[in-house]
């Protein structure tokens, strides 16, 4: 592939940005909250918003019915050539709810550019990072190729979810469905973060997920504080007992067995985080924070990408309306999650959470445990050879180099790649960490969407000619 094809790829993508930037506002206007049954009709317009956008660029396209919201698949049909690499790219065109709608600076779903507050231009609209602006930059660029060169570098697969921000809880079964059309060689997923403004990053581990609620009964009724007060137990103080004492002082956690499997990060990655300079004046002052809370003994980006977590996310219990009830509650619950990362199975972390919590409940009280979620943590393989080619290719885009980072977040999605198709993944995205993805005024550079088309466009070219592991 010559240099000047891709140099004619990247003048086309410049020329035609305005025209990107209004077929990116077009999908944004969708109200495709997934969450609300009321936004189902836009889930579907989406979807076959999407199809019909991937048929004029030549691709087959189908929305296919899943046992939520439906799903894209999209070939580009004709191009297939002996030995030429595949892959599967996948993106999610649903979004979060908006609410609180009052907090918003202007309507949710009528995306504009404006100024940030540093100078910065942005895309502000719900989903314009998360993750429809980043989707875009992957089809973008597979425009732009195929209005310059007739074709694509490699073979693509599109592959497009409505309910990646309900669980995906449909998704793997899906796969297991479609498996003969989803075959590639490897997947990529456009829904990560930058490392910062102007240094690109590829997500080479993700932690997984564990979330449990817990709720503990004692009496069989709310009870008057002042008559059964003193002798009747009390499910908070019992709950927030043993909340309590899920870590030591030194911020590990002390569920047994909690830690079997974690290994340290090897000393070269390390050490390349080290120069990073990840900071608490870097990532904790901007959310009014100073002090990282995590096990000490580690440094702050072990904490957030590469160590298992364990969070109360909720408790609830007793009277919590305006004034005063004087009430000793019959139950008290809360919700706790735990990311998990190599090494550790959800299973047995899930199992001995609730021992744990079993074990240090006193008489007169039951416990009840409901599973939400769960998925394993997930490692790509640092000598990956298309991992090396997309890290050259983000390099010689952003000149700056690619930065390997993990992330402290989870995308099940990339196990279920893995587990159910066989495939590696490589996670590119061009998000802030200002983007308030879930909140109002989610926003999306305009840099970040730029060059982000010309990151994949690039990337396209390097997975072609690279070896495939």
């Amino acid at each position: 592939m010559t240099a000047q094809k891709l140099a004619a790829v990247l003048d086309h993508i410049d020329a035609d940005f305005d025209n990107s930037l209004q077929r990116l506002f077009t999908l944004l206007r969708i109200k495709s909250i997934s969450a609300d049954p009321a936004f189902a009709a836009d889930c579907e317009a989406a979807a076959a918003h999407l199809a019909n956008d991937l048929a004029t660029l030549g691709f087959r396209a189908e929305v296919r019915p899943t046992g939520g919201h439906p799903a894209v698949v999209a070939k580009r049909s004709g191009e297939a050539g002996a030995g030429r690499p595949h892959v599967l790219f996948y993106g999610h065109y649903d979004v979060q709810p908006v609410d609180p709608l009052a907090l918003w600076t202007r309507p949710p779903f009528e995306p504009a550019v404006a100024d940030h507050a540093d100078g910065r231009k942005i895309i502000v609209a719900r989903g314009a990072e998360d993750d429809k602006g980043q989707l875009m930059t992957f089809i973008e660029a597979c425009r732009a190729w195929i209005g310059v060169a007739g074709s694509l570098p490699l073979d693509v697969t599109f592959l497009i979810e409505g309910e990646e921000e309900v669980g995906s809880k449909h998704f793997a079964a899906f796969l297991a469905q479609n498996k003969a059309d989803l075959a590639a060689d490897l997947a990529l997923v456009c829904d990560t973060s930058m490392w910062d403004p102007d240094t690109p990053a590829i997500t080479t581990a993700l932690r997984g997920l564990v979330y449990d609620e817990v709720r503990i009964t004692a009496a069989d009724r709310d009870l008057h504080s002042g008559l059964f007060g003193g002798a009747a137990q009390n499910p908070i103080r019992v709950l927030t007992r043993i909340l309590g004492g899920l870590h030591d002082d030194s911020g590990r956690v002390t569920i047994p067995g909690f830690y079997d499997g974690v290994k340290d990060l090897p000393p070269a990655i390390l050490a390349q985080w080290k120069a990073l300079a990840f900071t608490p004046e870097t990532f904790l002052k901007p959310i009014g924070l100073s002090l990282p809370a995590g096990e000490n003994d580690r440094l702050m980006i072990e904490q957030v990408f590469s160590r298992p977590t364990c969070d109360i996310n909720g408790i609830v219990g007793g009277y919590t309306g305006e004034g005063s009830k004087t009430v000793i509650p019959s139950q008290a619950s809360a919700k706790v999650s735990f990311r998990l990362v190599e090494g550790q199975d959800p299973a047995k972390v899930r199992a001995a959470f609730r021992a744990y919590v079993t074990e240090r409940l006193p008489g007169d009280c039951k416990v009840e445990f409901i599973d939400h979620s769960g998925a394993p943590a997930v490692s790509l393989d640092w000598g990956m050879k298309p991992l090396a080619a997309a890290q050259a290719a983000l390099t010689a885009e952003w000149g700056r180099e690619a930065q390997l980072i993990g992330s402290g977040g989870s995308i099940p999605v990339v196990g279920d790649f893995k587990r159910v198709l066989g495939l590696d993944t490589v996670l590119v995205g061009f998000g802030l960490d200002d983007d308030n993805i879930h909140s109002p005024n989610e926003k999306y550079d305009l840099k970040s969407f730029h060059k982000g088309i010309r990151s994949w466009a690039r990337i396209l070219a390097a997975l072609a000619e690279a070896p495939r592991t």
